[in-house]
């Protein structure tokens, strides 16, 4: 097993890590809309948001070796389903090899951020 860790994602805001790689895949934790340079929110709108958690996720899966495109699952969380056709735009952006998904409404997410999305990759 290998914990992942870069500066160029948000360092882990609790007593977690970014992702670990075992059996040939990456787990991330989730990523939320945290801009790792400055460790403020990035945008407003659920669009915006997400954006910044791609390329969260874009530099873990970078750091273990992988690429959106070897991503075999994620499982989203959104603050309000009214979102989902909003999210689900930027989210085709990057996972163009359509992996498996679940995507979930919930409460309250870390800082009150409209989006949080964590995967598995193969590396």
């Amino acid at each position: 097993m290998k914990q992942i860790s870069t500066p160029n994602a948000p360092a882990a805001i609790g007593p977690y890590s970014q992702g670990f790689i075992t059996g040939g895949l990456l787990f991330t934790s989730g990523q939320i809309a945290l801009d790792p340079s400055t460790g403020e929110i990035a945008g407003a709108t659920v669009a915006e948001q997400a954006h910044q958690v791609m390329k969260n996720l874009g530099a873990l899966l970078k750091a273990a070796g992988s690429s959106y495109e070897k991503t075999v699952k994620t499982t989203c969380f959104l603050a309000d389903m009214e979102d989902f056709a909003a999210f689900n735009e930027v989210y085709g952006q990057y996972f163009t090899g359509r992996p498996a998904r679940s995507c979930v409404a919930v409460k309250t997410l870390p800082r009150n951020v409209l989006c949080e999305v964590e995967l598995i990759a193969e590396v």
